[in-house]
């Protein structure tokens, strides 16, 4: 198929819309593609001396670049115009451009009235009969609705109804904010979509539903537009830095108020501005003066924190590195992307944040959950406290246990270490049933156990980093060095704790048979249960505040 792409945009190359059409064209496949940019070429406006119907029939008087135009058109079998609206109407190029259509037409009466209600003229040349038309623009308005009704009037005219198809966008501007690609990506990849189903025969009305709906709420739009000037309430520039600041309290999202208000205070120490965002029940607002006792604080230099928005760098990764830090509540920073997720977004991500904690993802088997500890930790509670209640019936126990619990987990995916571990206590209980040294291997079933979690150390998957990933973002976890350096600390520490218990168990386990032994493990475990639960919430917020050590036990 034969694709002349027609870019009307003033901005040339820099278009909004011109994005949203070079996806639609990616959408077709296959295509024999012509690009113009009319910014770049030399179009005069028509004289209106209907020399190219008298004179020089088919024929434009004026030498410059439109008749390539027209050439091209003539070639064409989709002529996709790219452009923004302009005053609600096609931009001064375009409209030059159709101007200049008239040597394609014949100088006689045409009854149109089945489609225009009004008179038209002839096509000249029979194989633009053939041409069809998408029209795809972007406008600064919410919404596309009711801001193109002259424009589809003056398509109907030209190229004329039934021929012309269309994509309209309300927020353009938002399609060269790089903070907002995860939303802006997510609408271009529909539009892609939708040009795969011209070329197949038609936009479906759902494509159309999804493309009509706006990437931001109205209210949310507006905020982060009215925001992107850089003035304030009185039409004074202020800095750059309050203004980035507003538009990200207008993504705000106030479902997520959990009864108190918070205060986020951004410290962007390079250029000594200072601000807060008050997030609370009814939604957010900004502080440049008259501040208030902060919950959340974040000092950044500018250039870190715009890296981390636009998605260049990892804030996970900056924060680790200590590029910024953070005091206070730490846990605004874990719920970021809920927080300031934009409620009512229609379909889409909201932006990247720089330490956001992502939904669950799925187990990457076909509709599996992502693996459980449970399925793990079973295995080995039920060979200590079988064998522990009786040495002769406890393997054969714990074997059964260990051939039905894949059965009982089945929902679940099951990771390396559930099937180490699956292994590893059949393979003891047969030996137990088989040898009979019940207690050795019983002792060595304590050693295995803290050897699997201090050999996961060193790997890229630590062993429970490999269950709780997926409350993190799933494999982008595994990026993130103060979630993996939280996960090899407690690793190590559960697989020494092990390594103690076999040796503790094997010079102590007949001083302390019958009860005292298994409590005593089962205490030793409750213990560092409870130190895991507070060194998850304590060790991030002491890494993020760039402090000693101290500051790790007492805040």
């Amino acid at each position: 198929m034969r694709t002349l792409l027609i870019n009307a945009s003033p901005r040339g190359s820099r278009s909004n819309s011109l994005k949203l059409a070079e996806a639609f064209v990616r959408g077709l496949g296959e295509v024999e593609l012509e690009r113009v940019d009319l910014c770049d070429l030399r179009i005069e406006p028509c004289r209106g001396c209907f020399a190219c119907w008298k004179a020089t029939p088919g024929t434009c008087c004026i030498r410059d670049d439109m008749a390539r135009v027209i050439e091209l058109e003539r070639a064409a079998d989709l002529v996709v115009l790219s452009f923004p609206l302009y005053y609600f109407n096609v931009p001064g190029p375009l409209k030059t451009m159709i101007d200049r259509q008239l040597p394609t037409s014949l100088p006689f009466m045409a009854d149109d009235s089945a489609a225009t209600g009004s008179g038209a003229h002839p096509l000249r040349y029979p194989e633009m009969a053939r041409t069809r038309y998408v029209a795809i623009s972007t406008c600064g308005f919410y919404t596309a609705e009711n801001n193109y009704d002259a424009v589809a009037r003056a398509l109907d005219h030209w190229p004329g109804a039934g021929v012309w198809d269309a994509i309209f966008c309300g927020q353009g501007e938002l399609f060269s904010v790089p903070e907002l690609s995860s939303r802006t990506d997510a609408y271009l990849a529909l539009v892609e979509r939708a040009g795969a189903e011209y070329a197949a025969g038609g936009i479906s009305e759902g494509v159309r539903a999804a493309l009509a709906e706006p990437l931001f709420v109205r209210e949310t739009f507006e905020r982060m537009a009215d925001a992107s000037w850089g003035v304030d309430e009185r039409g004074e520039c202020e800095d750059e830095a309050v203004s980035f600041t507003r538009q990200m309290a207008a993504l705000y999202d106030p479902s997520t108020w959990d009864g108190h208000d918070r205060v986020l205070e951004m410290r962007y120490r390079d250029r000594g501005v200072r601000c807060q965002v008050v997030l609370g029940r009814e939604g957010s607002r900004v502080l440049t003066e008259g501040f208030v006792e902060p919950t959340t604080i974040v000092d950044t230099p500018w250039d870190v924190w715009c890296a981390i928005a636009r998605g260049e760098m990892r804030g996970d990764e900056a924060l680790g590195r200590r590029l910024y830090t953070v005091e206070g509540d730490f846990g605004l920073m874990m719920s970021w992307d809920s927080v300031f997720g934009a409620a009512g977004v229609g379909g889409a991500d909201a932006a990247d944040a720089p330490v956001g904690e992502a939904a669950p993802a799925p187990g990457s088997g076909a509709g599996l959950r992502p693996p459980s500890m449970a399925t793990m930790l079973v295995a080995w509670i039920v060979l200590w406290v079988a064998v522990g209640v009786d040495a002769a019936v406890g393997p054969v126990v714990s074997l059964a246990v260990c051939a039905l619990l894949p059965l009982a987990m089945a929902r679940h995916e099951l990771c390396l270490y559930d099937r180490i571990s699956l292994g590893v206590v059949g393979a003891l209980s047969v030996a137990m049933v088989v040898s009979g040294a019940t207690g050795l291997l019983y002792v060595a079933s304590y050693a295995a156990f803290g050897l699997l979690w201090l050999g996961s150390v060193p790997t890229r998957e630590p062993l429970c980093a490999a269950y709780v990933k997926y409350g993190y973002g799933g494999e982008d976890a595994l990026a993130n060095p103060i979630f993996m350096r939280a996960n090899r600390i407690l690793a190590a520490a559960w697989g020494v704790l092990y390594l103690l218990i076999a040796l503790w168990t094997a010079l102590l386990g007949d001083a302390f048979a019958g009860w005292v032994l298994p409590v005593a493990n089962n205490v030793a475990t409750a213990l560092m249960g409870a130190l895991t639960v507070w060194f998850e919430h304590r060790y991030p917020a002491w890494v993020a505040s760039g402090k000693g050590l101290r500051a790790l036990f007492w805040g």
